[in-house]
């Protein structure tokens, strides 16, 4: 088993970068110390009542993120009539969302890092369903954009490591890929409160975000109820014991004036510093899955509308078809890779998607229900992939900046996407199609996303090929625990490591067989 280099200077010799890049297709193959499949039933029965609570809030945080966002995107062509405003003007709604996250994600990531899980994400709860309320009393296009680039800074919440962090190694796959299908749940309950409000309300579109904002107050409640996770109290614990070792070893000179925020910054340079490569390329992976999931969906509904010239009601179903399709591929994928391995079950959905795409952007008439299997294996895929990546980014990032690195990787990959839809819309305009009956004008938008996806997918199957693994055994086995005075901490990084439990002596050598490949 060949480690990714971890080294303060992250200057590795041609040896170690040829090492590395000879093992990349050997350790796709399962290892023998990967648990055999085994029923979900039984391991789902490993997680407490208190672990399922805390996947619970943090499941639904995510759906409610992706009910927001799809508020937008169900409303466009509501919003351009009540802000008498172009499609493509109230589409910069959606891009200038999906460009502010990554300022959410540095500042709950930070926050969260620093003081808990719990405060900062009550905090990002209440700011979601005042801007989502907010958004429903808009009365032109400039005040919506502006409320709308507040709520992308909201999305930055720390939903992935509450739901995940304290969870069973075993659990941890299967869990993480029902957590990914939240956000098609998610969707899912927006299709559907929109067909129920916005044409029977005097409100229309409004309601739909009215509505968005009341949900939350539940899950706030959830969130205080509960306690901080074990994951933070025994980063906490370290912390602490390293201020009082700075204290009582300097005798009263500059440790005295150590703090635990300095002690926080000081861990968290010195983390960056070493691990920029490993993030850099945790960025540049969450910019390919990012881009291949707007691209396909984003734009797909028109597509189907304007291309395809599918009814609204056929449109529904169709998309409601592939949202089913997403929530069952990122459950069953999620949990195939813990016993498969992670990198080798998103390569094989990224093998799957590109197979499919033919048949998913094909037209086959005017009543396109025959699109409906492509539509639901193409969202297995989509999503499938996506399954393991929850818990593949959270074992990779650094332990003390988990919260951090998970959250500001993923929407940084956002942004990188974030003019997908556009591009593609742009594109697709150049290539004009014969009018419908009805004299609308038609567009080959169908060049533009198998374009698109086409290169996502190939993208994404390059990079994780060449990527490191993060199985570490089953999960958790990477994640190294210690005793310090009765309380059980977890260290910054395996190079910091010296562990002396009486006469054995666990040396950095050893622990690095457990880093990342």
């Amino acid at each position: 088993m060949t480690n990714l280099p971890s080294q303060g200077s992250q200057r590795y010799s041609r040896k170690q970068i040829a090492t590395y890049l000879s093992t990349r297709i050997s350790n796709l193959a399962p290892r023998k110390g990967n648990p055999a499949p085994r029923n979900p039933f039984k391991i789902l029965r490993q997680v407490t009542r208190a672990q399922w609570l805390m996947f619970l809030c943090g499941a639904l945080g995510r759906g409610w993120d992706a009910f927001g966002y799809s508020t937008v995107t169900m409303t466009v062509t509501e919003l351009s009539v009540a802000f008498d405003a172009a499609n493509s003007a109230v589409s910069w709604a959606i891009t200038i969302t999906l460009m502010m996250r990554p300022i959410g994600a540095f500042i709950f990531g930070t926050c969260c890092d620093r003081y808990g899980r719990r405060w900062p994400m009550i905090v990002n709860l209440v700011c979601l369903m005042v801007l989502e309320m907010a958004s429903g009393f808009c009365t032109s296009l400039s005040q919506f954009l502006g409320v709308r680039a507040l709520y992308g800074v909201a999305m930055g919440g720390p939903s992935a490591a509450i739901a995940l962090e304290d969870l069973p190694p075993d659990a941890q796959c299967i869990l993480s890929g029902l957590f990914e299908g939240c956000t098609s749940l998610g969707t899912l309950i927006a299709s559907s409160m929109y067909r129920a409000l916005v044409p029977t309300t005097p409100h229309g579109w409004r309601s739909l975000f009215w509505f968005g904002a009341g949900p939350p107050v539940l899950l706030i409640l959830l969130r205080w109820w509960l306690p901080e996770t074990q994951h933070f109290q025994r980063l906490k614990a370290e912390r602490e014991a390293k201020i009082q070792a700075l204290k009582g070893g300097e005798g009263g000179g500059e440790g005295q004036h150590t703090s635990e925020f300095k002690t926080f910054v000081h861990d968290s340079v010195k983390l960056i510093r070493q691990h920029w490569v490993l993030l850099t390329y945790m960025f540049l992976l969450m910019a390919g899955f990012n881009a291949c999931a707007h691209g396909a969906i984003d734009l797909y509904p028109t597509f189907l509308k304007n291309q395809v010239q599918m009814d609204p009601a056929h449109t529904s179903i169709i998309t409601i078809i592939g949202n089913l399709g997403a929530f069952c591929g990122g459950i069953t994928m999620g949990h195939v890779g813990g016993f498969a391995g992670r990198r080798l079950t998103m390569l094989c959905n990224c093998i799957l998607g590109a197979a499919i795409l033919p048949a998913f952007l094909l037209p086959r008439g005017r009543g396109g229900m025959v699109l409906g299997a492509s539509v639901f294996f193409q969202h297995v895929a989509l999503i499938g992939v996506w399954g393991p990546i929850p818990i593949h980014l959270v074992e990779l990032a650094p332990v003390a900046l988990r919260t951090l690195m998970v959250g500001l990787t993923y929407q940084l990959g956002n942004l990188a996407a974030s003019p997908i839809t556009t591009i593609e819309t742009y594109y697709g305009e150049q290539y004009p199609l014969p009018p419908a009956a009805d004299g609308t004008k038609r567009y080959d938008y169908g060049r533009a996303i198998a374009i698109f996806v086409a290169a996502s997918w190939a993208y994404m199957f390059v990079f994780l090929l060449l990527g490191p693994d993060s199985d570490r055994g089953q999960g958790q086995e990477g994640v190294i625990t210690m005793y310090l005075d009765g309380l059980e901490s977890e260290p910054q990084s395996p190079a910091d490591l010296e562990i002396e439990k009486g006469a054995a002596v666990v040396h950095v050598d050893e622990l690095s067989k457990r880093s990342v490949d």
